[in-house]
């Protein structure tokens, strides 16, 4: 483990539609249940970009962002004898839940009422540190190193519950081909299933990125899907994409939501949702999904394609997000890995 310091760098969100501040902060203890991680590499999600744009309700103030988070156990707390020091362990979005409420004793726990996230209502994985609760840490797979493993642990695993949704679908269509997507076409055509990517008009660089990933097809969020999905999945927080996806469905096909935060949906002809088809929205995770989902992207043979950025220059990372200028996904790093960024 070696000698753990008093002190940290970390990027801290100390208000709404305000760059994060690079700071120098105590390192946390970890409590009973908990760990210690050193943070090896941290995912740049775009729930990141809704909680720095004030987007989320209540976030913890300031709180340290990131919840793609790959680190090596350097202390434990009282309770804790599975872990053994310097262990890689993955810390995800959710980070507690309370394990008595009707949504946690029916196998809920991503609904349930007192749960916490990491870089929202509990501080994450843009510093050199972390405390998490053991029982919420994953271990991962020895296929992926760590900036590799860094987007498996939101952008694969809540797209990876959203496909869940969608059942036995063969055709899919997934609209905004980020960091999520990118998993999940790799993920789909291990299945066997067909991968329709539409992206932000114009941007065809993303559309050959989509194809080279296994997408049967790719064109703009605005074109004419060339055959009915049984399935779509939305990643982008467009909301006027709910009914272009609708559109695009078979009687019978499901639309699935998977973002935290989406702009408001326009109104539409009740003839885009008649026969049968549904609208739903994916809301967190649960550890059996990554229980499910880690091992399955070994398996796959995964690649998640990553742009490194070292942690000081996580702003710069959120505006490339934002302005649609990454393919795959941002990865923050510290140390001495962020010379090779």
């Amino acid at each position: 483990g070696g000698v753990v310091p008093a002190s940290m760098r970390a990027m801290s969100c100390e208000g709404p539609r305000e760059p994060l501040r690079y700071r120098e902060l105590l390192v946390p203890e970890p409590g009973p249940g908990q760990v210690l991680l050193e943070v090896a590499a941290c995912g740049v999600c775009r729930t990141d970009l809704h909680l720095v744009d004030g987007e989320l309700p209540s976030p913890k103030s300031p709180v340290i962002p990131g919840h793609e988070i790959v680190g090596r156990a350097v202390r434990a707390g009282s309770g804790v004898d599975d872990v053994a020091l310097g262990a890689r362990l993955g810390v995800p979005w959710l980070g507690y839940t309370c394990g008595r409420c009707p949504a946690c004793r029916r196998g809920s726990e991503n609904l349930c009422e007192e749960a916490r996230f990491h870089g929202y209502t509990l501080d994450g994985g843009y510093a050199e540190f972390v405390v998490a609760e053991r029982r919420y840490c994953f271990e991962l797979p020895a296929a992926f190193d760590d900036v590799a493993a860094a987007p498996l642990l939101c952008a694969g695993l809540i797209g990876y519950r959203a496909l869940s949704f969608t059942g036995d679908a063969t055709s899919v269509g997934l609209f905004g081909f980020g960091a999520s997507a990118h998993i999940l076409a790799q993920i789909a055509r291990y299945q066997g299933r067909r991968v329709f990517a539409f992206t932000r008009p114009g941007d065809t660089a993303t559309q050959v990125f989509a194809r080279r990933l296994g997408a049967v097809w790719a064109g703009a969020s605005s074109a004419r899907s060339p055959e009915a999905l049984d399935a779509a999945i939305i990643f982008a927080p467009v909301g006027a994409l709910v009914p272009v996806a609708l559109e695009a469905l078979r009687p019978g096909g499901v639309v699935v939501c998977a973002g935290i935060h989406m702009s408001d949906i326009p109104s539409f002809p009740y003839e885009l949702l008649w026969r049968e088809r549904r609208i739903v929205s994916v809301a967190n995770l649960t550890r059996h999904d990554g229980d499910e989902f880690l091992p399955l992207a070994a398996r796959a043979g995964v690649v998640t394609h990553t742009v490194r950025f070292p942690l000081s220059q996580a702003n710069v990372a959120l505006e490339r997000l934002r302005s649609g200028q990454l393919q795959g996904a941002a990865v923050l790093v510290t140390g001495e890995r962020a010379a090779v960024a």
